[in-house]
């Protein structure tokens, strides 16, 4: 089905709390920039909690937020285009590589292909392909127990970085059969 925020079902929405941050939608990784919505006596607990287990962002991550949220947000359909575009060439170079298959993914910016044909744990090819092919990957391990088996590709690159990466692995992983 479509994805449809919780937000939007009005039966629930004085029980929601949608946090949030601004890493994927504004480019903003690393900057470590979030926010919650919830009914005002929520957020007063939130707001105390917080205090209490990180500090605050610098001023000038907390304005460029705002203006993130507040600016236009012609950049954003951009963005969400181009990302669809490498997403599109990571998969269909994945699923080219023989023992690899990947699903489409409908969020952020990862691929996560299934790599069990190669018989060895997800940690083991991830080490061989950056030994190998110097490429990174996650282990799907690192999610827990069900991702043995499958690895974790960031697309947030170059499209030119990604059909590099593929030529890579797949030289890489003819190697490992």
């Amino acid at each position: 089905g479509e994805f449809v925020s919780i937000t939007k079902v009005e039966r629930i929405r004085d029980r929601v709390i949608l946090v949030d941050g601004f890493s994927k939608t504004y480019a903003m990784t690393g900057w470590r920039l979030g926010y919650a919505v919830a009914k005002p006596e929520i957020i007063n607990m939130l707001a105390k909690y917080a205090i209490n287990v990180y500090s605050c962002p610098t001023s000038f991550v907390q304005m460029a937020g705002v203006e993130a949220l507040t600016g236009p947000q012609d950049e954003v359909s951009v963005m969400v285009k181009e990302f669809k575009e490498r997403r599109d060439i990571f998969v269909n170079g994945l699923n080219e590589i023989p023992g690899v298959s990947c699903k489409l993914p409908k969020g952020a910016f990862y691929v996560f292909p299934n790599i069990k044909s190669f018989g060895k744990t997800s940690k083991e090819v991830a080490d061989f392909l950056l030994n190998e092919a110097g490429v990174a990957a996650l282990p799907g391990t690192a999610f827990g127990e069900y991702g043995e088996g499958y690895l974790r590709f960031s697309y947030a690159t170059s499209k030119d970085n990604i059909r590099k990466g593929l030529e890579k692995m797949k030289e890489a992983l003819r190697r490992l059969k």
